[in-house]
């Protein structure tokens, strides 16, 4: 069986309002462009169904299903009907399409798929009992449950958005059979507040939660630097079944809502390295999902373009052209700035390897997470061997 593509124009439905920076015409752009380049047209899309209610009850609260059910401002402990998160017509079944797209991407790497893709998903910020952060149902959690529930013993979830997989850590804070990774912009700079380094898990799960919290203005080479010294190790030492990765666009250096300096350049390399460590630390199985990303035309859709071909071992060259098709469809939606012609920003994303030297904000930041969390997984935080 091969990778899987999920997908459903139903997805578009999960709208917050045509002003609110999470704008589903992001996803309509990626799969326009990655169609119109070719990696679809003899692939196993799927299209998925809703999130039962029971599959919503493992990670979210029953009162707030009900509360997002019924479609009522709920400001105070359910978060509905904020700036943030706004009540909006269809929010349950948009929110738990995308939540049974999740699932359906799960249950297809159960079935055989050694990956699957869900771009529409990584809705991280969603809480057992409130929304959070434009997220209404946690995607991400549900997926994880849904696994644990059939069968898999050990997942890791590993979150490259710029902000922190603050709900995906705080489902699984006491449940050692998930180890979550969060590689994020620092908390005392960006919303939700959390990620520092001392967040490690709880109880039996002491050291399955890994923060690693990199200061503003971190491009490619200073992100994978600080990637490499600390994750692959992490993820080797715990040795997963599967990966499940929320691939947020928003560390991009076009973004508007964070600091980060990261070009799609970057973003390609990124997620092929996701792929390599599905392949030597999870037994190839991978769930990919989507997550932020706000630059909406300029920068999403080339960068998750990215992510479908590496899921789909259909890699493309740094330099392809964008179709003059999509061009032309992507121009009302770019706000006036003229779109870019390739899948590339002209960046070299290479990086110098961590030699055990701390002589940046970047290294301060990669030493802090090693040394909190690596002794509780076995690993020596000092020794850069990894």
């Amino acid at each position: 069986m091969d990778a899987v593509v999920v997908w459903d124009e139903g997805y578009l439905g999960y709208n917050l309002g045509a002003e609110h920076p999470l704008n589903p015409r992001r996803l309509d752009l990626t799969m326009r462009l990655a169609g119109e380049l070719g990696l679809l047209g003899d692939v196993d899309v799927v299209a998925p169904a809703a999130a039962t209610t029971a599959q919503l009850a493992r990670v979210h609260e029953s009162g707030y299903v009900d509360a997002v059910r019924a479609g009522r401002p709920s400001v105070g402990p359910r978060g509905l009907g904020t700036i943030d998160t706004p009540v909006f017509d269809g929010m349950h079944e948009a929110a738990a399409l995308i939540a049974g797209g999740s699932v359906a991407a799960a249950r297809a790497i159960l079935d055989g798929a050694p990956r699957a893709v869900n771009i529409a998903g990584g809705l991280h910020h969603a809480m057992p009992g409130r929304a959070a952060g434009f997220c209404v149902y946690n995607d991400c959690a549900v997926a994880i449950a849904w696994l644990l529930d059939h069968g898999v013993e050990r997942i890791a979830y590993l979150d490259v958005d710029v902000h922190h997989g603050d709900g995906v850590q705080e489902v699984f804070y006491d449940d050692p059979r998930v180890l979550t990774v969060s590689v994020h912009q620092h908390p005392a700079t960006l919303w939700p507040g959390t990620g520092r380094p001392e967040e490690l898990g709880r109880g039996a799960a002491e050291g399955t939660s890994v923060n690693l919290a990199l200061p503003p203005g971190t491009g490619d080479a200073g992100w994978r630097r600080a990637f490499e010294a600390v994750v692959p190790a992490a993820l080797a030492a715990f040795r997963p079944q599967l990966l499940v990765t929320q691939c947020g666009a928003d560390t991009h250096r076009e973004d508007p809502l964070a600091d980060l300096r990261l070009t799609v350049d970057g973003h390609r390399a990124i997620y092929q390295r996701l792929r390599e460590l599905a392949e030597t630390c999870a037994e190839g199985r991978w769930l990919a999902l989507g997550g932020g990303g706000y630059a909406l035309a300029r920068v999403v859709p080339r960068s998750w373009t990215h992510l479908v071909a590496t899921v789909l071992d259909r890699d493309l060259p740094p330099d392809t052209g964008v179709p003059e098709e999509w061009l032309s469809y992507a121009t009302p939606f770019a706000g006036g700035d003229l779109l870019p012609t390739t899948l590339t920003d002209g960046a070299d994303p290479a990086y110098q390897p961590w030699d055990g030297t701390v002589d940046t904000a970047v290294d301060h930041a990669l030493l802090a997470a090693r040394r909190a969390v690596f002794p509780l997984l076995g690993l020596d935080a000092d020794d850069r061997r990894d």
